[in-house]
């Protein structure tokens, strides 16, 4: 390994040594010439004082006796000095005695030397007569020309600076030489010895120790060295077992050991590759288990896990028929069925899978039943890569889940459209408030003791421009999802409240409105402070608006939705929990809830006259309401067999078809009225 020379740490030392030497010899230079001009200075006035005390008595004597001619002489023996420009004697207040100058010297050097010395100095000596009055008799004033001094004081500086730089660049190379004997010539021993080693094999060549750099830190360092060289081969195996693991974890699901998503997207881009050549058909199947996430909450992450392998155990079983088997994240695993000539052959591989996976799951001596829903798609009639096959499986099995669950379905032209509806939707439904298409329509609800209308259900409904009626099921989850909701959902509550305002100045002052709160308001930090606002703006009494929450949003997050409800309770809302029996919540979470009212969900309500189980858990429901002292309301009655039923089992209230559809706020008015003067009659 050769470096290049301007990039040798010898060249940049040196540079680094002799720069810094020049600099520090030119600063002391410096210092040094100032001192030598203020010694220059104290030359000029000693001088000075010299040529004033050898003047100073025959100045006297002229001025004493105002002889004029004797004053002349002693100026003329004062300009036998070179340096004196300018002399003078006399008293200040009278004619001066005598005088003479003369100009400056010319010198090329002044420039450089009036900074330092000035251009001339002058000085003064009293010229006092002898004791003991010691009478003043006048002044002998001389101007000295400092350019005579100039010349020894430039050269006096010239060879200050020369020397001291010289003296200093000779430091700089011996500390140069110095540290280029002791410390870059190793570190290029050391360079040229780094440079045989084998990258493979790196103890072969290990740095020998340099001779009186044993105990010093380069010692040090090449020891270190060796032994990290020693080591690096030592575990080398170890390295590569490390990124085979690593390989494996990028390829292979951690839990259940199966192929990942990428892995199966490179198997199945081979797969595909091989059936195009071969021209046969191949399956694609992605199982989604149905209602994972609740086994999760009624039996914990652990068992969760522990049944994901399992299932993934039943997959394997079916290895035989498959092409590829790999999970591709959550409760989603995909299988791949390579060679098939008609599509039946994927449907019975399909039916099998649903059926071999309801056979109950023995873990931890619990029985767990278990169901999923199958997606299926065809190469080549429904795509030509590994990703479009993946992407629309994963899309048929999400589409059968929301129609009807364990049960497969193959892909067909309109999932696609679909999707894109439900796009189009999530978009449109941003602009859907701004533009007036949401309204608002309301449902009786029978208090049961004398069969009259205590409150009223607010439901929302999206009369679309293009689409026509959207059903509340598929455009809330959508509102949700993009974050519309909470805007929604506070437009929901007003308008309602202000709707329960007119019918209670029209007289129905008894009258409640429950509202439905989605998961993501029940989790909205400034809900309780709005309902509080809301009750206040439009003078509604405490417990007239009714919240109802579902049974499954509760149970995501039970401590924090306990201290959320307890919120709006204490604002003067009463509580509701909505498609009761649906969810898995138990008997400790309803006790530890702020409920008032239970609601049973319609679809038991539909089926309990004919389906013994449906009954039996209307029955429970309403046992367990009542042992909580609670109101229980039945939703979706639509026949009087259906009303006895529940009445007699001690249901307090009823909504549904039976009474009255949902109707707007004015055909609600008129039912309100012809109810109330129905009562009239009655009584």
């Amino acid at each position: 390994m050769k470096l290049e020379l301007k990039n040798s740490l010898s060249v940049k030392l040196l540079r680094i040594v002799l720069l810094s030497a020049l600099i520090v010899g030119v600063v002391l230079s410096c210092a040094q010439i100032v001192f030598d001009a203020y010694k220059t200075r104290q030359s000029i006035n000693n001088d000075a004082e010299r040529i004033l005390d050898m003047f100073r008595d025959p100045s006297t004597q002229a001025v004493y006796s105002l002889d004029r001619e004797m004053a002349m002489q002693v100026i003329e023996g004062l300009f036998q000095d070179d340096a004196v420009r300018q002399a003078s004697i006399g008293h200040p207040k009278e004619t001066t005695l005598a005088e003479k100058s003369r100009p400056l010297r010319e010198a090329t050097s002044r420039w450089l030397t009036d900074v330092f010395l000035d251009k001339e100095r002058t000085f003064v000596t009293p010229l006092v007569g002898r004791g003991p009055y010691s009478e003043y008799y006048g002044d002998l004033t001389i101007t000295l020309d400092t350019a005579n001094y100039g010349d020894g004081f430039l050269i006096n500086s010239g060879i200050i600076f020369i020397s001291g730089v010289l003296r200093a660049l000779l430091m700089g190379l011996v500390l140069y030489l110095i540290y280029h004997w002791l410390l870059t010539k190793p570190l290029s021993r050391m360079i040229e010895h780094l440079s045989t080693i084998n990258p493979d094999r790196p103890s072969q060549h290990l740095l020998p120790l340099l001779r009186g750099h044993e105990k010093n830190e380069l010692g040090i360092w090449i020891n270190t060295a060796n032994q990290l060289l020693t080591s690096i081969e030592r575990n080398t195996h170890l390295r590569h077992e490390a990124e085979n693991t690593l390989l494996r974890m990028a390829q292979y699901d951690f839990l259940t050991g199966l192929p990942n998503r990428q892995q199966l997207q490179t198997q199945l881009a081979k797969i595909l590759f091989d059936a195009g050549r071969l021209q046969r058909r191949v399956g694609v199947l992605c199982v989604g288990l149905d209602d994972f996430k609740s086994i999760n909450e009624q039996h914990g992450y652990q068992t969760g896990d522990q049944l994901l392998m399992a299932v993934a155990d039943r997959l394997r079983s079916h290895s035989g028929r498959l092409g590829a088997l790999a999970r591709l994240g959550g409760d989603q695993f995909a299988l791949v069925q390579a060679d098939i000539d008609q599509p039946y052959q994927v449907a019975e591989l399909a039916q099998s899978i649903l059926d071999d996976l309801e056979t109950p799951f023995l873990l931890a001596e619990q029985s767990i039943r278990l169901r999923a829903t199958v997606g299926i798609t065809l190469f080549p009639e429904d795509g030509d890569s590994s990703e479009k096959l993946l992407q629309k499986a994963e899309q048929t099995m999400t589409l059968a889940k929301s129609r009807s669950r364990s049960r497969y379905q193959f892909y067909i032209a309109s999932v696609d459209t679909e999707m894109r509806r439900r796009r189009e939707l999530e978009k449109d439904l941003r602009d859907a408030l701004l533009s007036n298409q949401l309204y608002m329509v309301y449902q009786p609800q029978i208090r049961y003791s004398d069969h009259e209308v205590v409150g009223v259900e607010a439901l929302l409904r999206w009369q679309h421009p293009v689409h026509g009626m959207v059903p509340p099921d598929l455009f809330i989850p959508l509102a949700e999802q993009n974050g519309s909701i909470i805007a929604i959902g506070e437009w929901v509550l007003d308008q309602s409240c202000r709707q329960l305002r007119e019918w209670h100045d029209q007289g129905f002052t008894e009258l409640r409105m429950a509202v439905n709160l989605s998961t993501v308001q029940l989790h909205h930090a400034d809900l309780p402070r709005m309902v509080n606002n809301l009750l206040q703006i439009y003078r509604l009494p405490p417990r007239s608006l009714e919240l109802e929450v579902t049974e499954t949003g509760l149970m995501e997050d039970i401590s924090t939705a306990a201290q959320h409800l307890l919120s709006l309770r204490r604002s003067g809302a009463l509580i509701a929990i909505d498609d009761f029996g649906t969810g898995y919540s138990s008997l400790s979470y309803l006790k530890s809830l702020p409920l008032d009212k239970i609601k049973i969900d319609k679809s038991f309500v539909q089926d309990l006259i004919d389906d013994d189980d449906d009954a039996t858990i209307v029955r429970a429901i309403i046992q367990l309401g009542r042992s909580l002292g609670m109101q229980v309301i039945a939703e979706g009655v639509e026949t009087l067999e259906q009303e006895t039923y529940v009445i007699n089992e001690g249901c307090h209230e009823g909504q549904g078809y039976l009474y009255s559809k949902p109707l707007p706020a004015r055909e609600l008015s008129v039912f309100l009225k012809q109810g109330q003067r129905n009562n009239a009659v009655i009584m």
